[in-house]
């Protein structure tokens, strides 16, 4: 698996970038050691976690995402072939959510002990916070990746407008700089990344590894039909993709794999990986067969007809 570049951070990552949203909770600590072993075998580094994975579970403080990683990384060693990237800014127990300098100073610590690590490949501000000056969080960043607990930092969930006003502070004030991006991007959900974040992000240098690769699983080829979502635990989500683009966006996939012999979410996630903006795409799995559809995209070269036809289901 060939890496890439992260921007001007200096990280060599995988194209592919396993979720770790899924560690101790849809995946358990023995089928999330096992996901990672195949992952890194196949020539995978990138993974993605958070401070807040998994508290939406219920008994779930948060860092049970860490916390997993943390012991992989101490029974399997070999901490220098892989890239860490994990999470600052929402809600945690006893700290709240946002980006203020104790929040963080306190934060990159707790992170740093449940990965049983020195330090921290790419940090990310989870989520824009409106109400600490950007220059306060940048600063305490800057510190971190000084002190050598942070390589790079890194933006999630930024509109171009606050990402550009990042820059511009760093830059005045001579601080470590967001070296990348993390934003909502897939065939289906393809604005305002398109149009507003990704001319911004080629324009500035920065990494770009998207999340919801697969949109909740709507692309992963499970579902056809309104029918086959009815029932399903994650239907809410299913249901916003449910309309006709949508559909349609689900037929060219299959279209696609047919011809190519392969699986509508290793083309969607292929289709990800061909943009020219997006450095990683985010994807998780719970099972070995999972990992190993989306292991196949990062070999799987979509020829011009393919992505007219994507292109053309995708249109909005």
């Amino acid at each position: 698996m060939k890496l890439r570049s992260f921007g001007r951070s200096g990280l060599q990552v995988s194209p592919l970038c396993f979720g770790g949203n899924v560690f101790g909770w849809t995946a358990d600590e023995a089928t999330s050691s096992a996901l990672l072993d195949r992952f890194v075998e196949a020539g995978g580094n990138f993974i993605d976690s958070a401070n807040v994975y998994s508290r939406w579970v219920p008994g779930h403080q948060g860092g049970e995402s860490e916390s997993v990683i943390g012991r992989w990384l101490k029974q399997r060693g070999g901490r220098d072939r892989v890239v860490i990237a994990t999470k600052v800014g929402l809600d945690m127990p006893g700290l709240g959510a946002g980006l203020t300098p104790a929040q963080i100073e306190r934060s990159v610590e707790d992170s740093l002990r449940r990965l049983q690590t020195d330090h921290i490949d790419l940090y990310y501000a989870h989520s824009d916070d409106a109400n600490t000056p950007l220059r306060d969080t940048l600063e305490v960043f800057d510190r971190l990746v000084k002190s050598g607990k942070v390589r790079a930092i890194a933006a999630s969930n930024y509109s171009a407008q606050r990402l550009e006003e990042a820059l511009a502070v760093s830059e005045r004030e001579g601080f470590a700089r967001y070296e990348g991006l993390q934003p909502r991007y897939n065939l289906f959900d393809r604005q305002p990344f398109e149009s507003e974040l990704a001319p911004m992000c080629q324009r500035h240098g920065l990494g770009v590894a998207v999340y919801y690769a697969l949109a909740s699983g709507f692309l992963s080829g499970k579902y056809r039909r309104p029918e086959d979502i009815e029932g399903r635990a994650r239907a809410a989500a299913l249901k916003q993709y449910a309309n006709e683009r949508g559909w349609r966006i689900v037929a060219a996939l299959h279209a696609v794999a047919t011809r190519l012999s392969s699986t509508p979410a290793t083309v969607a996630v292929a289709w990800l990986m061909a943009q020219p903006t997006v450095t990683a795409a985010i994807a998780s799995a719970t099972s070995i067969e999972q990992l190993d559809a989306l292991l196949k995209a990062t070999a799987l070269t979509l020829d011009a007809a393919s992505l007219a036809e994507l292109d053309a289901a995708s249109v909005q």
